[in-house]
């Protein structure tokens, strides 16, 4: 197919009211269940099979598959900045994102046996950033992001006391992208996600609440997180 051609596909996809909507909620890097889409694109959940297919046919969108979800996002940042210039020549806004979870689980809590919550998202981004987290072989079937420690990364983490290693033939899986509950941005999961969780209980940075997955920012865990991952803390709601 020719470059003209091309391009009049991809101008086509978009040139559709409900699948621009749904582009344009997926804006804030947040995934989002064909369900929500279908309500921020007001139409049925069999038209919004069919769109949804399409844009992740031509490469907009890409799958995220957690338990007995789907979940979809933007497929990459190339996507987001097109969108972007387009809204600017329109002088749109994008729509912002008002998560429905109860605001005391939305700041820290565990997921499982990880951290999760607005605070965990901010964690996970700062170690990418940082290079301390790097990308690993993606999982086709679930489009689970997987990572490994760089050598700084391994230095900060056995130096704050993480266990790096797991036991003996354990299946689970090392280091992977864990999809937010209430931010619909990755956490970190899996057993390096378990063991820094359990060296911010063991150091007191979190409290764990009774009974409860909510979990408690303490000042000295505000202050670590500072002063090893050089974070600047999300405010709480």
């Amino acid at each position: 197919m020719t470059a003209d051609l091309q391009l009049a596909k991809v101008a086509g996809a978009i040139a559709d009211s409900a699948r621009a909507r749904m582009l344009c909620a997926l804006l804030d890097g947040r995934a989002r269940t064909a369900t929500e889409l279908s309500i921020s694109a007001e139409v049925s959940s069999s038209t919004t099979s069919a769109h949804l297919a399409k844009l992740t046919e031509l490469g907009f969108l890409s799958v995220v598959r957690q338990g007995k979800h789907r979940y979809f996002q933007l497929a990459n940042t190339q996507v987001a900045t097109a969108l972007e210039a387009l809204l600017q020549l329109s002088a749109t806004p994008a729509a912002s994102f008002s998560p429905n979870t109860p605001t005391h689980l939305r700041y820290a809590r565990s997921c499982y046996d990880h951290l999760a919550g607005t605070v965990a998202v901010a964690l996970h981004d700062q170690l990418l950033k940082q290079g301390w987290l790097v990308s690993a072989a993606d999982e086709p079937q679930t489009g689970t992001r997987h990572y490994q420690l760089s050598s700084t990364g391994a230095q900060l983490f056995i130096k704050l006391g993480v266990e790096l290693h797991p036991k003996p033939r354990s299946r689970r899986q090392y280091a992977c992208a864990c999809l937010d509950w209430s931010e619909r941005k990755a956490h970190l999961g899996g057993y390096l996600g378990a063991a820094l969780l359990e060296m911010m209980l063991a150091q007191q940075w979190l409290l764990r609440e009774p009974d409860d997955r909510v979990l408690h920012l303490t000042n000295k865990g505000q202050i670590a997180l500072k002063q090893h991952f050089a974070m600047s803390l999300p405010e709480r709601d």
